[in-house]
C-alpha cells in the first residue's frame, strides 16, 4: 500500500511550526519516556499529512491536532501497560517553550486518564467545556462530570481525606 499525502509540505511545515510544542506537551502528559513522546509527536503529524480535514480556523487546526495526539497516546496505552511519565521528566524533556510545573500539575497528572484529560484542556490549553466535548467526541455531560470529579479529587489530594 502506498502512502498517500493530501496535505504540501509547506503546509504540514507551518502547522508543525505553531504546534509542535503543544502537541509534544500533551504528548509527554501520557508517555514514559522521551522516545516514546516523540513518537507519539511524529505519529500525529504523520496523521495529520494523511488527513484531509479542512481546518475552519486556528483553534480547529489546534483542536484536531490535541485530540488526534490524545488518542494516539491512549492507544498506544492499550496494547503496552505503561504508567504515565513522572512530571518532572516534562520539564526535563520539553522542547523551545517553558513549561512550568507546580504542585498542582503534579496532581492532575496523577489523575485517571479521562479526568487528567478533561482538567489540562479546561484549565491549561484554556478550552470551554463544549469545546472539549467536541475534540473528545464525548457528551457535554459527560466532560462536566469529568471536570467535577477530578476537581473533586484534585481536593481530596489537596486538604487531605477529611472523613
Amino acid at each position: 500500500m502506498k502512502d498517500s499525502f493530501v496535505r504540501t509540505n509547506k503546509e504540514v511545515s507551518e502547522i508543525y511550526d505553531r504546534h509542535v510544542n503543544r502537541v509534544y506537551r500533551v504528548c509527554v502528559l501520557y508517555m514514559k519516556n522521551q522516545h516514546d513522546t516523540e513518537d507519539m509527536v511524529q505519529n500525529t503529524f504523520i496523521r495529520l499529512m494523511r488527513d484531509n480535514t479542512k481546518f475552519e480556523s486556528f483553534e480547529h487546526e489546534k483542536a484536531w491536532l490535541i485530540r488526534t495526539a490524545t488518542n494516539l497516546c491512549k492507544d498506544f496505552f492499550k496494547s503496552f501497560w505503561r504508567k504515565t511519565v513522572d512530571i518532572d521528566y516534562a520539564n526535563e524533556v520539553a522542547h523551545n517553550e517553558e513549561f512550568y510545573i507546580d504542585d498542582t500539575i503534579k496532581m492532575v497528572m496523577k489523575l485517571p486518564s479521562k479526568y487528567k484529560t478533561a482538567l489540562y484542556m479546561y484549565y491549561y490549553e484554556g478550552y470551554s467545556t463544549v469545546e472539549i466535548s467536541k475534540i473528545l467526541d464525548k457528551n457535554l455531560s459527560t466532560i462536566k462530570g469529568y471536570l467535577h470529579k477530578g476537581r473533586k479529587l484534585l481536593k481530596v489530594e489537596m486538604e487531605g481525606d477529611l472523613r
